[in-house]
């Protein structure tokens, strides 16, 4: 265990980095934790247990949910009431933000938006999953219940941001304003160690990452970025190599360490593009700027949209610098 450093002790020795928090952000990010580990857990013995599949009843984005989308978001709304940081949050499995009413809860400094388990359509065939955390600071008066203007912030006043992706091996990458540091689950002890420090994607890669099925429904631009990707340039190292899991958190994650672009654009079906503002683009966007690399609506920043409400969708350009700056240029 020589020269090993866990996450608590990392997230501990950074403290210093924010005066103002008084641990409290700490603690916050350990409550995640705790939940991130015992979603793992119920993922892991998934296909053992009768929480594979669909439950009878549908979120408000219309989809499905699936058995371990209910539990994952009951484990995060716990651990995050019982930790008493955060007044509130909001996620995508619950059709308005829940507010917290106990006394030590309604003094939190913080509200969380998160997905609880991203790509779970995939969970029944054993496909990569994850979760997503956006962390602000709430702009209603502390001592009284959270209200929605709470979450209705700018991406660019997050305090934190980051996600869980449950896969051959579990990982935990976040942010706090200051890099991108990945942490790996080591079960043999039951801590998150520091595996990636300081990520930083690369500026080009040869990935890129979307849905062609949808290629009819898209604009011009990105139909011609496509062609693009996939022409013959030995000086551009193209064609470029199409992979996407769908499972935002597995394509961004690969993105991330090898370089790419991952791309869910509005569509004539979907003009909006698919993707939620709050718990999915703007925590994915801070961490990739942190990373040195860029998230673009296509048409602004996504970190610099005003939301206008909790489930808001916007279109999504996320990935190595180069490689979004070339898909812009056809816009």
């Amino acid at each position: 265990m020589s020269g090993v450093k866990t996450l608590s002790e990392f997230i501990y020795e950074r403290q210093e980095d924010f005066p103002f928090a008084t641990g409290d952000l700490s603690n916050l990010l350990n409550d995640i934790v705790i939940a991130s580990k015992i979603v793992n857990r119920e993922v892991n013995k998934a296909g053992l247990a009768d929480i594979l599949g669909a439950t009878n009843q549908e979120n408000i984005q219309g989809e499905t949910q699936q058995k371990l989308d209910v539990l994952a978001d009951e484990q995060f709304i716990a651990a995050l009431k019982n930790g008493g940081e955060v007044c509130a949050i909001a996620s995508e499995e619950n059709d308005d933000y829940v507010a917290f009413n106990d006394q030590k809860s309604m003094a939190g400094k913080y509200v969380v938006a998160f997905d609880p388990l991203d790509g779970s359509s995939n969970i029944d065939v054993n496909v990569s999953i994850g979760t997503i955390f956006s962390i602000y600071r709430r702009l209603s008066e502390a001592g009284k219940q959270a209200e929605e203007k709470d979450f209705l912030q700018k991406g660019e006043r997050q305090i934190a941001a980051g996600y869980v992706i449950y896969g051959s091996s579990t990982m935990l990458v976040y942010t706090t304003g200051r890099g991108v540091n990945g942490f790996t689950l080591d079960p043999s002890i039951g801590e998150f160690c520091l595996s990636h420090p300081d990520l930083k994607i690369p500026k080009n890669g040869k990935i890129y990452s979307m849905n062609e099925g949808n290629m009819a429904y898209c604009s011009e631009s990105i139909q011609q970025y496509i062609t693009y990707c996939k022409e013959v340039d030995k000086e551009t190292k193209r064609p470029y190599s199409a992979r996407y899991i769908g499972s935002m958190v597995a394509d961004f994650h690969r993105n991330m360490i090898k370089g790419g672009i991952f791309i869910y654009p509005e569509t004539s079906k979907a003009p909006n593009g698919k993707l939620r503002l709050l718990y999915e683009c703007n925590p994915m966007a801070f961490l990739m700027e942190q990373a040195g690399g860029l998230a673009s609506t296509g048409d602004k920043r996504i970190m610099e949209v005003e939301p206008t409400e909790l489930h808001q969708r916007v279109p999504t350009i996320l990935g190595s610098k180069n490689m979004v700056n070339k898909l812009l240029s056809f816009y």
